[in-house]
């Protein structure tokens, strides 16, 4: 009956908004243009509360649909494979550490050796590792030009230089990059090509001027993630011509020519924008086909991706693109459903649905470290570790996921890790699972010890006044909150719902006037060594440790963990940092979700989804076919 009740709301709420929010996806044309296309063009429905953007400089925006159109329209070095760690080719082909005069530190297969890469740098007084990249000698811009290690060092470069890129995302990407420029002048030389290599340190050979590269990089092993998987490569023919300090690559008052490169954007990825099709309400890209460097790898004749055109349509909440997608407008959502939606399509023909395991893991942050211009009474109780373990306990993470999540998730562990990552994950840091009631007793236990008094609700006194805290959560999270209250009641704990706005980072959260709020963790192989500093060590205004914990024993470590040579050692260290992050209950664990997506199959059958990902995918357009 709940799911049939669900089903109804949606209907009736779509039935209300239908008409304006379809036609007005149409960008002149008719609603049912899917149904009446017979081309390889897939429609894709994207849910926004505002317009398409109508610029994707990949720099610039990072709201709504604009970062998965610019990673389709521009290309990062390598793609990540989560599942493996590996970096897979984009840009850039291969990649290996070599010694300082650039000889590969590599087996006899040309793996990366990474006990030969141990063993060279811990004898050297050395504090960078150099690493080489081959870039694939057939890629080009989408305007024809060649993409050659000039794109890649002007891109790198600028990165380093808030001058001129007046982006300070850019810095964080190349924090461990041993290279800076300041208003165009390199202050630390950490880039090298043959023709940025003055007093030729490094081997390049004859064919290798345009395609091969150095970099140094900090000493770390996951020095390389944002560097490889997170910037996207710019033309530097396009850029370099137009930024100056009074012009800067992200440029919030554009210029003429500014604003021709932001809608008309000039990227080495397999797409390219239709801008005479493409609206507010619609964007158009094109597969650039047998012109883009990577093929099919079993007929290298044939393009790597099988459809020709993307259609992204936008609608205004989530009930109408359901609607849509039911209706035969759109072959598939690029959203993740709400697990509430999970059994609407179970009856519905020519509709899949895919469930993968997801690769965050959702927590309650509490505001440990407050600043002495935010302290409250409540928020000074939140820096003893007792009381945070007893909030910490009373979680039900078993509960939230049948209720909330209508079973789709599954527990996670207090150290922040999931089970999956097998090299990583530590089992002895898992220290809030086993028998509920136990739990809630235990808790009870140590608040009795700190604040035995109680008001005539049951809820706990800390100096006469209720034990009280807010949650800052947005409000597809009024449900969890609830729960969470009938959760923290058992222990006298009383919790409320508190709307974080559209602006919570800049107004709350960064810096860090809330109790309690909810965040997001992804940590994998490929980037603890950035992940873990930011969301537990930095305490600056823009990182993601919130509720500012500055735990010693943690601190050291994480940099010890950063700085291992031995993989073994690294992973360790990892395992370590899991046992100290839950006896720190700070993040605690509320669910590891699962993603649910879903896609119509009258007109295309194949998809695929991995680990966290919806069913709109790179490895979908590897092997979508097309349905005769």
């Amino acid at each position: 009956m709940k799911n049939l009740i669900r089903r109804i709301t949606v209907f009736a709420l779509c039935a209300a908004v239908l008409s304006a929010t379809l036609l007005a996806t149409g960008c002149g044309t008719s609603i049912a243009e899917r149904r009446e296309d017979d081309s390889s063009t897939l429609y894709v429905g994207s849910v926004s509360t505002s317009a398409f953007p109508t610029t994707f400089f990949p720099w610039q925006s990072r709201d709504g649909i604009a970062p998965t159109v610019a990673s389709l329209i521009y290309n990062t070095l390598f793609s990540l494979d989560e599942e493996t760690g590996e970096y897979e080719p984009s840009i850039a082909k291969e990649w290996c550490y070599t010694d300082l005069q650039g000889n590969p530190l590599t087996d006899e297969t040309g793996a990366i050796d990474y006990d030969l890469v141990e063993a060279y740098y811990t004898q050297q007084d050395s504090d960078y590792m150099v690493v080489k990249l081959t870039l694939f000698d057939d890629a080009t811009w989408s305007d024809g030009e060649k993409v050659t290690v000039e794109d890649v060092y002007y891109t790198l470069d600028v990165a380093t230089d808030n001058t001129l890129s007046g982006h300070a995302g850019a810095l964080a990407w190349t924090g461990d990059l041993k290279h800076k420029s300041e208003g165009g002048v390199v202050q630390q030389q950490g880039l090298f090509t043959y023709d940025h290599d003055e007093w030729g340190r490094y081997p390049y050979g004859a064919d290798e001027h345009d395609t091969v590269m150095y970099m140094h990089v900090a000493p770390v092993l996951g020095a390389v993630a944002t560097l490889f998987s997170s910037i996207l490569i710019l033309p530097q023919h396009i850029w370099q011509p137009l930024v100056t300090a009074d012009e800067k690559l992200n440029n919030q008052d554009p210029p003429e020519a500014f604003l021709e490169q932001y809608e008309n954007p000039v990227g080495c990825g397999a797409w390219t924008l239709d801008t005479e099709q493409s609206s507010t309400q619609m964007i158009v890209l094109h597969n650039r086909g047998t012109e883009y460097h990577l093929k099919d790898e079993e007929d290298p004749s044939q393009p790597l991706y099988k459809v020709e055109t993307i259609k992204f349509m936008l609608y205004l909440d989530q009930n109408t693109a359901i609607y849509a997608l039911l209706k035969g407008y759109v072959d598939m959502l690029d959203v993740v459903m709400s697990s509430n939606y999970k059994n609407l399509f179970e009856d519905e023909e020519n509709i899949q649905r895919l469930e993968v395991e997801g690769t965050s893991i959702q927590t309650l942050v509490l505001n440990v470290n407050v600043k002495d211009e935010y302290a409250t009474p409540m928020r000074t109780v939140l820096k003893d570790p007792q009381v945070r373990r007893a909030i910490a306990l009373a979680v039900n993470q078993e509960d939230i996921i049948e209720f909330v999540l209508n079973g789709s998730g599954e527990p996670a562990s207090a150290g922040l890790m999931l089970a999956s990552q097998t090299e990583l994950y530590s089992e002895e840091a898992n220290i809030f699972s086993g028998d509920y009631e136990s739990r809630v007793a235990q808790a009870n236990a140590i608040l009795d010890e700190i604040y035995p008094d109680k008001d005539g609700a049951g809820y706990r006194l800390v100096n006469g006044r209720r034990m009280y805290f807010e949650i800052l959560a947005n409000p597809g999270e009024l449900e969890l909150v609830s729960y969470l209250q009938r959760q923290f009641q058992r222990i006298g704990v009383e919790v409320e719902y508190k709307a974080e706005g559209s602006m919570a980072e800049d107004t709350y959260l960064f810096d860090g006037n809330f109790d309690m709020t909810f965040q997001a963790t992804i940590l994998n192989v490929s980037n603890i060594d950035v992940m873990y500093r930011s969301h537990f060590v930095q305490v600056d205004n823009r990182s993601s440790n919130y509720g500012r914990l500055m735990d010693t024993q943690l601190n050291t470590l994480i940099e010890e963990m950063r700085t291992a040579l031995n993989l073994n050692t690294k992973y360790d260290l990892a395992k370590q940092i899991q046992l100290r992050i839950a006896e720190d209950c700070y993040k605690i664990p509320v669910y590891a979700g699962n993603v649910i997506s879903v896609a119509r199959t009258d007109r295309f059958q194949g998809y695929v989804a991995g680990p966290g990902e919806t069913v709109f995918n790179l490895d979908t357009l590897e092997v979508l076919e097309k349905v005769v």
